[in-house]
């Protein structure tokens, strides 16, 4: 028989970084869930991409046990890594703060394509190109596919 789900807790922590200090501590505290046993798996499973801020889902069952997902990286923190910046620009309309060329889109696009809600590569490099506007920073060339 399925174990009956108590709650889901949604984070953003940088692998292999996990603490019981704010905000771990007190989301998985109110839930009654082992924070050092969290921290302990989250940190093995992410060992290998430590310092990237890593959306995780924990989903926590009426018996205090736990499962968790960890997904890809935010898109907005993957264009700030390949423009080398350390925040988008405060008007993004007026001020760019930097540019990436569509294969870098492309690259992008297909690491996130399973977190995305879209079915093609291309509708997933429209989402990281608009993602990449709305921070104030310019696609370079032209798109491999049609422009509508």
């Amino acid at each position: 028989m399925a174990k009956e789900v108590s709650g889901l807790i949604k984070l953003q922590i940088k692998g292999g970084a996990a603490n019981p200090s704010p905000p771990v501590g007190p989301a998985l505290g109110a839930k009654g869930v082992n924070i050092m046993e969290f921290c302990k798996q989250f940190n093995g499973r992410t060992q290998e991409q430590a310092g990237k801020v890593l959306p995780v889902i924990i989903t926590v069952y009426k018996d205090k046990s736990f499962d968790f997902i960890i997904k890809s990286p935010p898109v907005a923190i993957q264009l700030l890594e390949v423009t080398k910046q350390k925040k988008g620009s405060p008007e993004p309309n007026r001020k760019k703060v930097g540019s990436v060329s569509w294969e870098q889109v492309q690259t992008i696009a297909e690491g996130k394509m399973k977190d995305l809600n879209c079915f093609t590569v291309e509708s997933a490099m429209r989402m990281v190109a608009g993602t990449a506007r709305s921070m104030g920073i310019t696609v370079k060339g032209t798109p491999p596919f049609g422009a509508n």
